[in-house]
């Protein structure tokens, strides 16, 4: 294992909090190097007692939002020996004019779900290169999550009743509740994160630029929702996509592509000997009476209908009956729900009475040391199987490749991204029982075929989806939005917006301290 370099404190700035609420425009990059707080952040000291980065001190709250706070930072050259010496000093390089700037990340939860993971490991990475990184939190009650779940689902094109009372009182005046105890925060660039938080950024809470980070695929959204969503994106500084063809249409800001990214030096992902992986699992084995010498297909996920667990057990169903040699396999589903996520219980029920009692397939839920857990699981499965209808990008896939196990899933979203069919894995249509089942038989019967294709998809993984690449681009952003580069990064997706044009032609006459209009000119006259 590579050790973690990891030192105690965090950047000493204000907490970023404004009293009183000032509505707000969202901020062009052209004018942003004039709005940001000059004050310099106490950035984290190498010589500070080392402390585990992915632990938190007791967050602090603004009146409104709750921060997360890691205990330390990650040193950026832990990741050298994954990808050598040149990609980490360009971090550094990129970094250095940004010491002391603020980036801020709101979303909905601190646990559970891919973003909260990326987080965990790219505020105190980036922390550690001398940013002010935060982390906040929305608070919302029940029918919040509920409601916002339904977004979720029907940005993916799945049908759901929302009703204008879901809206406005069970969305809506959550965040207006959020925002009216959460004074004013200012940051160099903030990132919301999907539809939860969406509409802060109307709010007049945020001062600075901010970029909406869609993770999932608008590319056929339900018209409505999409509609109600648009007016707050398009009040943004840009917006962030997986993939280009998830973009949905009516969007009129900047747009970039940013893939997720998993972090090697976490726990889940830290690799290690099947005897090992074995042996971290031995406790649920001999509760559940699995037997080790037997293989194992693994599916982890949250439990969503988008994840269409249905049809993985309906394909090792049939996979059973075609079974004519050799030991016969186990399929194990290992999720759990995020706080953000009220239907995942009642998915579950549903998977249990689908699979009748099978004494082959297991469902691990809640398990006690969850990360240690899962990374052991896909280092032991003969084969990962992640068939989605939907999906944003799907950073189970990336972390199974990883560990050197060939992953079958679905042509959806950013799976093909990670799986190359033939490659690293199969791609497969979701829905087709009869390919999934005769893929799981391959990758049992065929042991050399399916290690080389886990050699070749850690690979795939180690060159385009480990967590310095994420943080390099996110640096890219910080360098333009706050005038560091004139340029936008390459992998901006549009050309100049009406927004970009008219901020270009004005700002540095309108908004620059102690500039005038020349004489005679003014917005009027404008052409």
């Amino acid at each position: 294992m590579i050790p973690l370099e990891s030192h105690h404190g965090t950047p000493g700035r204000d907490n970023g909090m404004v009293p009183g609420v000032a509505r707000r425009a969202p901020v062009s990059p052209c004018i942003q190097p004039q709005l940001r707080a000059r004050e310099t952040a106490r950035v984290p000291s190498s010589s500070s007692p080392r402390q585990d980065p992915y632990s938190t001190k007791p967050s602090r709250h603004s009146p409104g939002l709750e921060e997360y706070t890691p205990a330390g930072t990650l040193d950026p050259r832990s990741y050298e020996v994954f990808l050598g010496h040149e990609r980490i000093e360009e971090l550094e390089r990129l970094a250095a004019p940004l010491r002391g700037f603020r980036w801020v990340h709101i979303n909905s939860a601190f646990d559970g779900g891919g973003v909260a993971e990326m987080l965990r490991s790219l505020v105190p990475l980036s922390r550690a290169l001398g940013l002010d990184t935060r982390w906040y939190r929305i608070d919302g009650g029940e029918e919040f999550f509920s409601v916002t779940k339904r977004f979720h689902n029907t940005l993916q094109g799945l049908s759901q009743p929302l009703t204008e009372q879901d809206l406005f009182r069970g969305y809506l005046d959550t965040i207006e509740e959020n925002a009216a105890r959460a004074g004013r925060i200012r940051a160099d660039l903030f990132v919301v994160h999907d539809p939860q938080p969406c509409a802060l950024v109307n709010s007049g809470v945020l001062e600075g630029n901010i970029l909406w980070r869609c993770h999932i695929d608008t590319s056929t959204p339900d018209p409505i929702v999409w509609r109600f969503l648009l007016p707050y994106i398009n009040q943004t500084s840009g917006a962030i996509f997986t993939l280009p063809r998830f973009v949905g249409g009516g969007i009129h800001v900047p747009l970039y592509q940013v893939a997720p990214c998993i972090d090697p030096l976490a726990v889940k992902n830290q690799t290690c000997t099947e005897t090992e992986a074995a042996g971290r699992l031995e406790g649920l084995f001999r509760r559940d009476g699995i037997d080790p010498r037997r293989p194992i297909l693994a599916a982890v996920s949250r439990y969503d209908p988008h994840k269409n667990q249905a049809t993985i057990l309906e394909a090792f169903h049939l996979l059973k009956k075609t079974v004519s040699s050799g030991p016969k396999p186990y399929l194990v589903f290992l999720g759990n729900t995020a706080s953000d996520d009220p239907e995942g219980g009642a998915m579950l029920e549903r998977l249990r009475e689908q699979a009748g009692g099978d004494p082959d397939v297991r469902f691990w839920v809640n398990v006690e040391d969850n990360d240690r857990v899962v990374g052991a699981l896909m280092r032991l499965a003969r084969g990962f199987v992640h068939i989605s209808t939907k999906e944003g990008f799907g950073l189970v896939v990336s972390e199974a490749l990883w560990q050197g196990t060939p992953v079958i899933g679905s042509n959806a979203g950013g799976i093909g991204s990670q799986v190359l069919d033939g490659r690293t894995g199969y791609l497969v249509n979701p829905m087709d029982v009869e390919t999934i089942a005769d893929r799981m038989r391959r990758i049992l019967e065929r042991p050399e075929e399916a290690r080389r294709l886990g050699l070749q998809g850690r690979e795939h993984v180690r060159a385009n989806f480990l967590l310095p690449e994420l943080l390099r681009r996110h640096l890219l952003l910080l360098r333009y939005y706050t005038g560091v580069d004139a340029s936008p990064p390459a992998f901006r997706l549009n050309g100049k917006t009406h927004s970009e044009v008219i901020h270009e032609h004005y700002s540095r006459r309108l908004f620059e301290p102690g500039a005038a209009l020349p004489a005679g000119e003014g917005l009027a006259a404008a052409p």
